[in-house]
């Protein structure tokens, strides 16, 4: 098996859409996220650098790329379920990472075991690599909330989502990338045309402003 399965396992993160078991006009996988997470993350990487903070970009391409993998061995999770309590997330952490180890202890030569048991533990630490990783992986999960609230999806977790989403990004009110996205991307998402617009507006600006109250 090896390597081989490592690389044929790549083709089955395509297989595993986010958000399972709710009706979705579109279905986001596991593996589109890790693309789109990435690229956003070259974007706020490439904010932090202009403003002067030194990115180590192949840190965070490795923890961009890398940072859903154990989702191939417990699926994908509900945030609101996922965050429920901390305790919760704890333990889902701690079933992702055995599991991950085992995969890598039995498939991956030695030699490279110790080079993938860090490139797949949990990417989201205090380094400026680990915090552009929480945020854009946020920015990704804010935009597939807000394109169901779009196509006028009934289902209500949907919202819970987009605001659980919003509220962990302005935890981190205090980067130039997030500073960015607060004042020239959100804007412009919340100008785009759709039934719910009043109130998804009132709800974003609400919290923005009570984060900015909170400074």
């Amino acid at each position: 098996m090896g390597v081989h399965h490592y690389f044929k396992s790549l083709s089955d993160l395509e297989k595993i859409y986010r958000c399972p078991g709710k009706f979705k006009f579109q279905e986001h996988s596991v593996a589109s996220h890790s693309f789109k997470v990435t690229k956003i993350a070259q974007f706020l990487g490439t904010v932090e650098e202009q403003a002067g903070s030194t990115v180590d970009w192949r840190l965070l391409y490795e923890k961009a790329l890398n940072h859903d993998y154990a989702e191939l061995f417990t699926g994908d999770i509900k945030t609101p379920v996922k965050y429920a309590s901390k305790e919760l997330k704890r333990l889902f952490n701690e079933v992702e990472e055995e599991m991950t180890k085992k995969f890598i202890e039995k498939e991956f030569p030695k030699e490279f075991q110790a080079v993938y048991l860090e490139r797949f533990k949990e990417g989201k630490d205090e380094t400026l690599e680990g915090m552009i990783l929480s945020v854009a992986d946020k920015i990704d999960l804010l935009y597939e909330s807000f394109g169901e609230i779009q196509k006028e999806n009934p289902e209500p977790l949907f919202q819970e989502i987009y605001e659980e989403a919003l509220s962990t990004i302005l935890l981190f009110k205090e980067m130039n990338c997030v500073t960015y996205f607060l004042e020239q991307i959100l804007p412009d998402m919340l100008r785009e045309r759709f039934i719910e617009q009043s109130e998804l507006v009132a709800i974003t600006e609400k919290m923005v402003e009570e984060s900015r109250k909170g400074e």
